[in-house]
């Protein structure tokens, strides 16, 4: 008998000659790039330093796209949008010791994301290894020590036949749900040496899936089919794992309200009849979710924004379907089923016969009426009327990245539909080179990216990549001369502020002189101005001089006026 693994697929007589004869002048760094087009890759991502030189210099020997940002964190950044995007592993190359480290903050916003980033160092050259104290340039005791707490898995290659296997393993891990980012790690020497080993074709490492456990879902469609008052929520699983399709015909059979988490949206159609919505924060949704007999939750940990900052107490049976073993049960006692969520969903939509509850769409429209009159109760109009503006302008089917910032708050919860941001680990910066990453992924359609001045400096060299590349991004900056949500929460808090006031550049005229069109607007004109710079070639900056406000939090017990 031969099983499949005993199978042995034979050279061609081409691919033989073309083994025995290797193209002169490669070295290690051709085994990175050849190995990355075998996988599939088109687009790379990075920063070149010394150690780094040999990856780069193999770049221009590629097909591979090269996109070269200025600072390594938003090189991350970048990497982890086009991750999202696209659900393809995003390569990012990095240079030993300082490069390396730069890039911590958006390899954990990754990890937190599940976004799948391939990121691929250097490293001091072999000799140096092992933790000893030798004084090369860049040395680290420990490189990978510094990343492993943060990312799925960690790779450190010693050889140059190791390079295609390495990158492979890594690659698989990646694209396993969850997804999430990994490291790889190459000595200097390896990447400089010169090798004779056949050129890198195709590769296979397809990644493995997670099914649930039968037994695990026919107990859930049990309870699901037979409750009084089932409810879901949906978080980012859903969406990494392409299962709102799913989640939808769930949904629909069950007559289950859906109420999307920050990270989940765009997992369930905005203006369905069951749907309440991303209004997490509210303490009218969470009433809702606490009186379901049944909760199902998919692709969501029930972390701190998830469960409205941790006042959410389910008095019902939970159901929680979660590719993230270490998320399982991590919150709230459930019926933890570890599983691919879409995988998972379709198991569930196999089993659950339709159920009937003519009261779903009813207390779905009473939560949002009530969610609704107790936002316009606090005078926010200039509030949502600037994010009405920012949707209406942004072209359907178009991405937008926010970074951490008072409109980005407001849009976790408003924003009708699909978003990114950096809401996983809530660093500032991400907004504007995430979305050059995602422009990169597919230049026929405008990006929106939108941030606070505080956060724009974090990534205002970036500017110089969007010209480069000539990048249809357009960066809406909100300008209210500080770190407005700190000044807020610091002023609630002690009655003042300390360390949120900044001076910062004329952001229009610092633009233009990147050779970026730039207008500054107000809230009146921002719309007209927004979709004037959206519709043209390449990439803009629009200035909004503004000063926001949040609405008022329930979790605090003060906010239900």
């Amino acid at each position: 008998m031969t099983h499949d693994h005993d199978l042995v697929l034979r050279p061609t007589e081409a691919q033989t000659t073309a083994a025995l004869n290797p193209p002169a002048g490669r070295n290690g760094g051709d085994l990175v790039v050849e190995t990355l087009q075998g996988l599939g890759a088109t687009t790379v991502f990075g920063l070149p330093g010394q150690h780094a030189l040999g990856m780069f210099d193999a770049l221009r020997r590629s097909s591979l796209t090269y996109i070269g940002l200025r600072v390594e964190n938003n090189a991350g950044f970048a990497a982890d949008a086009y991750g999202r995007v696209t659900g393809e592993a995003a390569p990012l190359l990095l240079s030993t010791g300082p490069g390396a480290l730069t890039s911590l903050a958006a390899l954990q916003e990754a990890a937190a994301a599940s976004a799948p980033v391939l990121a691929i160092s250097s490293q001091i050259p072999t000799a140096g290894l092992g933790g000893g104290r030798h004084g090369y340039l860049h040395e680290l005791r420990d490189q990978k020590a510094s990343f492993r707490d943060i990312v799925k898995s960690v790779h450190t290659v010693r050889s140059a036949s190791q390079i295609p296997s390495a990158i492979a393993e890594a690659w698989e891990s990646a694209l396993t749900a969850p997804h999430g980012p990994v490291w790889i790690e190459i000595p200097q020497d390896v990447l400089l040496a010169e090798t004779v080993l056949p050129v890198v074709t195709a590769m296979d490492a397809t990644p493995h899936e997670l099914p649930p456990r039968p037994e695990l879902t026919a107990l859930a469609a049990h309870l699901l089919s037979t409750a009084a008052r089932p409810a879901v929520i949906a978080g980012g699983g859903v969406v990494r794992s392409d299962a709102a399709g799913k989640l939808l015909a769930l949904a629909e059979r069950l007559n289950m309200p859906v109420v999307t988490t920050f990270g989940g949206k765009g997992a369930f159609p905005w203006e369905h009849p069951l749907s309440l919505q991303s209004w997490m924060e509210d303490r009218h949704t969470t009433d809702l979710l606490e009186d379901a007999d049944v909760l199902l939750v998919v692709g969501s940990g029930l972390g701190e924004l998830s469960s409205n900052y941790g006042t959410f107490r389910p008095r019902g049976r939970v159901v929680q379907i979660e590719a993230d073993l270490g998320k399982l049960e991590s919150n709230y006692p459930a019926l933890g089923i570890h599983a691919d969520a879409r995988l998972a969903l379709s198991a569930l939509l196999e089993t659950v016969p339709e159920r009937a509850d003519p009261t779903a769409p009813e207390r779905v429209r009473t939560v949002l009426t009530a969610v609704r009159d107790r936002i316009d109760s606090q005078d926010l109009d200039l509030e949502q009327g600037i994010l009405a503006s920012v949707r209406e302008a942004l072209p359907v089917g178009s991405p937008s990245f926010w970074d951490m910032t008072i409109l980005a708050y407001w849009a976790w919860s408003a924003w009708p539909g699909a978003l990114h941001s950096a809401q996983g680990a809530g660093g500032l910066g991400y907004g504007f080179p995430a979305a050059l990453g995602a422009s990169a992924a597919d230049r026929t359609k405008p990006v929106l990216a939108v941030s606070g001045d505080g956060g724009a400096m974090y990534s205002i060299a970036e500017l110089a990549t969007a010209r480069q590349y000539d990048l249809p991004v357009t960066w809406l900056i909100v300008d209210d001369g500080g770190y407005g949500i700190l000044r807020e929460y610091m002023t609630d808090a002690f009655g003042d502020s300390t360390g949120t006031e900044l001076s910062r550049p004329d952001f229009v005229a610092l633009a233009e002189s990147f050779g970026v069109p730039a207008t500054r607007t107000s809230a009146d004109t921002l719309g007209a101005d927004l979709a004037k710079a959206l519709s043209e070639p390449g990439p803009s900056v629009v200035v909004l001089p503004a000063l926001l406000r949040m609405f008022a939090p329930t979790h605090l017990g003060n906010g239900d006026s």
